[in-house]
């Protein structure tokens, strides 16, 4: 199982859990499976998750299209970092 770990700066907790939430299902059809959300401790103004997902390369796709398109309607949207981890 691979996983895909998210960093996003300034942006409230409950914000990314809501939007999360409202993708949950398009995520799903992608393959993409929320595992986990997190608060950075030390850095509070930081949001960490991740999904695991059984096509890295699908996930990537997917994932690189809706942020070129968000990207595209706002230059300067406040998107995740996004990390792709190969499992072994």
């Amino acid at each position: 199982m691979d996983h895909i770990l998210a960093r996003i700066k300034g942006v409230k907790l409950e914000d990314i859990k809501n939007a999360l939430k409202a993708d949950a299902q398009k995520h799903a059809e992608q393959g993409l499976i929320l595992r986990h959300l997190w608060r950075n401790a030390d850095d509070p103004d930081e949001i960490l998750f991740i999904f695991t997902t059984a096509d890295l390369n699908r996930s990537r796709k997917f994932i690189e299209t809706v942020h070129a398109q968000a990207r595209e309607e706002d230059p300067h949207a406040n998107l995740p970092d996004m990390v792709f981890l190969k499992g072994e």
